[in-house]
């Protein structure tokens, strides 16, 4: 195994709950109205310190969309996906974007997002969708 180089971001940020790797600023977020089947999830315009596993299409509540799992480098859990592409023309503004599961992550402050017994369990996708 090689040598590991990671980025260290300035300020508040959002990170890797089980090891404290540096993951996502706050000014990048996107939106905070999306859904995971641990809860609430948020859409980052760049993540950090990331690995990506095998591409696959992913039926969800606004479409099937291409996507790759996203994984931590310090420890490798799963933190949520990218978008890779949207097969529905008013989806396309998520290619490229990544979800953050935010049961996953710690937040800028350094608190955690506990799930609730009522989360949604259908996918990704805004609230609002």
């Amino acid at each position: 195994m090689g040598r590991l180089f990671l980025v260290n971001l300035e300020g508040k940020m959002y990170s890797c709950k089980h090891c404290s790797t540096h993951l996502a600023l706050p000014e990048d977020i996107i939106s905070r109205s999306f859904h995971c089947k641990h809860g609430k999830a948020y859409l980052f315009n760049k993540v950090v310190n990331v690995t990506v596993g095998a591409k696959e299409d992913r039926m969800m509540m606004t479409g099937l969309h291409t996507v790759v799992d996203i994984f931590c480098v310090g420890c490798g859990s799963i933190l949520g996906w990218k978008y890779e592409a949207a097969h529905e023309k008013n989806q396309k503004y998520k290619e490229g974007k990544f979800i953050l599961e935010r049961f996953k992550v710690a937040g800028p402050s350094g608190n955690y997002y506990w799930t609730s017994t009522d989360a949604h369990v259908a996918g990704s996708d805004p609230d609002d969708a």
